[in-house]
């Protein structure tokens, strides 16, 4: 999986500040449709590697309820933490971050709104060629993604058994979240 070369990168510099003298904290935020298991990988490479990991499961009610949530990992969180967010975790982490023991924040293929901009506004026009997410119409006001087109549009680097899991068994997202700005 692309997540473990990034994941494996990350910066870590011993000595250049009180708030670096230790290793931090590794708080994986996922992405809508899925649950933290999506990062068991990432998780066992970080851990060996003598890293603290902490995985964010995001409620999937509202962005502020997920945000509590990263939020609620990073005060648990003993020293600096740095956040990564994967897609949609990526907004999450971004109103997060502010927090003082936050010394850094990853995007692996995640979205980085500005102040004021939506998920659903930055997919409303994709660059031409890129991917459109198959997003179906909400269901009591949760949004899924079509299961035929899941692999292609939000697994494409996993074994074809794992897409077709995680296609069937999607977490419902809740609409609201991705108009919250």
């Amino acid at each position: 999986m692309s997540h473990l070369a990034v994941a494996r990168r990350l910066p870590f510099r011993r000595r250049t500040s009180p708030r670096l003298a230790r290793r931090p904290t590794i708080v994986l935020v996922h992405g809508g449709f899925v649950d933290g298991s999506g990062w068991e990988g990432v998780f066992k490479r970080l851990r060996k590697n003598g890293y603290t990991v902490t995985i964010v499961q995001n409620p999937t009610t509202s962005l502020s309820d997920d945000v509590a949530a990263t939020r609620r990992a990073i005060a648990a969180s003993s020293g600096p933490v740095i956040l990564v967010g994967h897609s949609y975790g990526g907004v999450v982490i971004t109103e997060a971050g502010n927090d003082p023991k936050v010394v850094g924040l990853v995007y692996i293929a995640a979205f980085a709104a500005d102040k004021g901009e939506s998920v659903a506004k930055l997919i409303q026009n994709p660059a031409p060629g890129a991917p459109v997410p198959p997003i179906l119409p909400p269901q009591d006001g949760f949004l899924f993604l079509d299961k035929a087109k899941f692999a292609a549009s939000f697994a494409a680097d996993v074994d074809a058994p794992l897409a077709e899991f995680m296609a069937q068994s999607q977490v419902p997202w809740a609409s609201t979240r991705s108009t919250a700005k």
